[in-house]
């Protein structure tokens, strides 16, 4: 790995998910028909700050719960004898039919990622709505997928790459661009 660059600490890390708890509120028009599933495994802590700051905005929790889209991927075969896909942990104790599912990942890259995340979530039932939100958003889509709410669009070259890290699993906040070499 070559050059380090950051490109948000800690507190421009915090203004973003505050930014983006407000934004999610403001488009909703309010929390009571919305769900936050966290892609794990940043996503889901991700997704658990997020529904913290717009408890303490809204004055009520938000429900919430958590994805592991591993199986659902296209780049990976893990199926049982009969052929079928392996059962992922879905962690999501609430009904998600007609109503309006935030996903939230730390980085939008490809886009593979969120359609296994629509996946998993359609397998559950059929929402109102799906919506996406990301701290970093750094281009180069192989699908058409955007995100709704973005903490930090942040170009890149495939010659690059973005690690988030976070106080819950690396025991810091931060992000910043690595040049390979």
């Amino acid at each position: 790995m070559g050059q380090i660059t950051e490109l948000l600490d800690g507190p421009s890390m915090n203004r973003a998910l505050t930014r983006i708890a407000h934004e999610i509120i403001e488009r909703n028009k309010g929390i009571d028909e919305c769900i936050l599933v966290g892609i794990k495994t940043r996503g889901a802590f991700l997704a658990r700050r997020l529904a913290e700051k717009i408890t303490k905005i809204e004055g009520k929790p938000i429900r919430t719960g958590e994805l592991d889209i591993t199986l659902y991927r296209d780049d990976l075969s893990t199926k049982n004898e009969n052929g079928e896909a392996l059962v992922q942990q879905v962690d999501i104790d609430y009904v998600v039919n007609n109503q309006k599912i935030v996903l939230v990942d730390d980085v939008l890259y490809t886009g593979r990622t969120v359609r296994a995340a629509l996946d998993a979530i359609m397998d559950l039932g059929r929402p109102a709505q799906i919506q996406l939100a990301v701290l970093v958003d750094r281009g180069h889509r192989e699908l058409p997928i955007r995100a709704d709410y973005v903490g930090k669009n942040i170009p890149t070259s495939s010659l690059e790459r973005i690690v988030v890290c976070l106080t819950e699993v690396d025991k810091e906040d931060s992000v910043t661009l690595h040049k390979v070499d």
